[in-house]
């Protein structure tokens, strides 16, 4: 990780993570209203881990930034893939045996 100095007073400068620092606030801080600084750093810390571990992310393909990081996107991705033609092909034949032509699972 690499710090990096910006402009006082410019928060275009530092989009993504001015972008962060707002989820942050209206995510986490700002509903749940920490009455001191040790739940501040509580709720910062479980924030965190839900942003890195659990939430997806539609700019890396609606996967957690920790799978991306793993290399674990392709796998994920064609497990989705896998799963959505699945469910086509149930579809299919549930609307099959509604306009009451012989439907077989298989």
């Amino acid at each position: 990780m690499t710090h990096v100095k910006t402009s006082p007073y410019y928060p275009q400068s530092n989009g993504k993570l001015e972008r962060w620092h707002k989820s942050l606030k209206v995510e986490s801080i700002r509903p749940n209203c920490p009455r001191n600084a040790a739940e501040a750093i509580k709720l910062i810390s479980e924030y965190v881990h839900h942003y890195n571990e659990v939430r997806l992310h539609s700019a890396i393909g609606y996967v957690t930034p920790a799978d991306f990081l793993a290399g674990l996107a392709p796998e994920i991705h064609s497990e989705r893939d896998r799963k959505l033609e699945e469910a086509r092909v149930r579809r299919r034949w549930r609307s099959r045996s509604r306009d009451g032509e012989l439907a077989v699972a298989g």
